[in-house]
């Protein structure tokens, strides 16, 4: 095999490397560089450092045009470096830059691929400029490429998964995928392994022939359709309770709410999965839009169901256990009753329109309130709507919002912990005139209008303390409501008209 001495190959390099179109087509490149730099984020380092690689090189080579003998291995080392610099460089231009222009999207592999072939053709084209026979090379180096695929066939596999991972796009970057018990989101692929991100913060690397031979799961992955996965949220109920009552309790809870991360369509359904020890066993199922919160939007969901069964005073089923009931068991459900009871009578007091009930009606109406919670998001009452009962708020916040005559929505007040609402549509029927939202989890006790009729009817003068205390409440309300519906909603009515409306409304007249 003929060769070259060192002193002419290297004397090859420096011609090709001090060739005037050499600083042109670092120019260029350099040119194309800065808008490949402006437009693409996401390789702007490696772009920087190839650039930087190349530019310093083409200065050395410069430097030493001039120099002795002793300095051109230095030149002719900077004439390599430039060159696999370069074709970083064209493999991004082409791949990040080119090929998205014409509205083509290659795989992350591909521009590996080129690289590679660049960095096979640079070699060739070293070994040329040394004396190698190219032609001898080819034909000897048979066997040695047999023996290295015989001993990295596992590497080969993986190489050949990647590519096929790739070009088919059975798997993309940012999907969710599931691989056996393991779930994570696609991070990276290259020509090794598929790299995950767990919601663990686990960063899991994958062989993608390990991948390629099993099956595995997209998440959330529909054609044509946006990225949601269905999700389970399981339940038990007693069976004294209509299954269709239960399931509309909860769709409606669930539907109106609008929670975050849960997909509008499909709605969340609700459904009788089947009947067991006791219970019935209900799911809900909704459509998580957000795949990285899946644990933390079930807990949503379930705070919900639940807010929505306490609301309607159903019961989910407890297990059955036979108990044997003794004396200091009556004694501690009769002091944990009591003490109870003594918060709700605490929680009356503070509300302004039953001031004037004695301590005998207070304990009477305290043993007739029902704990109602709510959850964040929950419409606690609809503008408009009728229903006849209080609400005192324990803790949390709510939002009172009004609509106006054009549609458009104004927030009007804000109720915190102590705060009441709905007086008049306990004490007179009349539909709501706001809508009521929970601003965060609310606790609050629903006074209904058949404990207070009792009451009323054995004091009827009560209708005239409380008008009073409703006019009042009427006036404040009135300077929170934007004038737009003051002018279409008429004057305030006065306490003689409440007084006959109240007496009207729970029938005092006819006593």
């Amino acid at each position: 095999m003929a060769s070259l001495p060192p002193a002419a190959w290297l004397q090859s390099l420096t011609t090709i490397a001090w060739h005037g179109s050499l600083t042109l087509l670092v120019a260029a490149t350099l040119l194309l560089t800065a808008v490949l730099y402006l437009l693409r984020h996401d390789c702007r380092k490696r772009a920087a450092r190839s650039m930087a690689i190349a530019v310093a090189c083409l200065l050395l080579i410069n430097f030493n045009r001039s120099a002795g003998e002793e300095w051109q291995v230095f030149s002719q080392i900077a004439a390599v470096a430039m060159g696999l610099a370069l074709i970083r460089v064209w493999a991004m231009l082409l791949c990040r830059l080119l090929m998205p222009v014409l509205r083509l999207h290659p795989p992350r592999i591909l521009e590996d691929i080129v690289v590679a072939v660049g960095y096979f053709g640079w070699g060739l084209v070293l070994l040329r400029l040394a004396g190698v026979d190219l032609s001898n090379l080819v034909a000897t180096s048979a066997v040695v490429t047999a023996v290295i695929a015989f001993s990295m066939q596992d590497t080969l596999g993986n190489i050949l998964a990647g590519l096929s991972l790739q070009f088919d796009n059975s798997v993309g970057i940012g999907d969710w995928i599931k691989s056996g018990e393991l779930i994570g989101r696609v991070v990276e692929i290259n020509w090794r392994a598929t790299t995950l991100e767990t919601r663990n913060w686990e960063t899991v690397v994958i062989p993608n022939s390990v991948l390629m031979k099993n099956h595995f799961a997209i998440l959330g992955k529909r054609h044509g359709q946006p990225r949601q996965w269905r999700r389970w949220v399981w339940f038990n109920i007693n069976w004294e309770t209509l299954p269709t009552q239960i399931i509309g309790v909860v769709e409606h809870s669930l539907r109106e709410a609008q929670l975050p991360g849960v997909a509008h369509e499909p709605a969340p359904n609700c459904i009788l999965m089947g009947f067991e020890n006791g219970f019935s066993r209900y799911a809900v199922r909704y459509w998580l839009t957000d795949l990285a919160a899946d644990d933390y939007t079930d807990a949503v969901v379930r705070m919900h169901i639940d807010a929505a069964l306490r609301r309607h005073n159903l019961r989910m089923a407890s297990p059955y256990y036979n108990v044997l009931t003794i004396k200091e068991n009556e004694k501690y459900i009769e002091a944990r009753m009591k003490r109870h009871l003594e918060e709700r009578v605490q929680a009356l007091r503070k509300v302004e329109l039953l001031s004037s009930l004695n301590d005998e009606e207070m304990s009477v109406l305290a043993d007739r309130l029902k704990f109602t919670p709510f959850v964040t998001g929950d419409i606690i009452m609809h503008q408009g709507a009728v229903a006849h009962w209080l609400y005192i708020m324990l803790s949390g916040e709510v939002e009172v919002w009004v609509t106006l005559p054009d549609g458009r929505r104004r927030l009007v007040d804000v109720l915190k912990e102590g705060s009441f609402f709905g007086e008049m549509g306990l004490m007179t029927g009349e539909s709501r005139s706001g809508t009521v939202i929970a601003r965060s989890n609310v606790e609050c006790l629903r006074l209904d209008k058949d404990a207070f009729q009792a009451i009323l009817v054995s004091r009827k003068e009560l209708a005239e303390t409380i008008s009073s205390i409703l006019v009042e409440r009427l006036q404040e309300r009135r300077g929170k409501i934007p004038e737009e519906l003051l002018d279409s909603g008429g004057d305030a009515p006065h306490r003689g008209e409440l007084v006959e409306r109240i007496r009207n409304f729970f029938g005092l007249n006819k006593h």
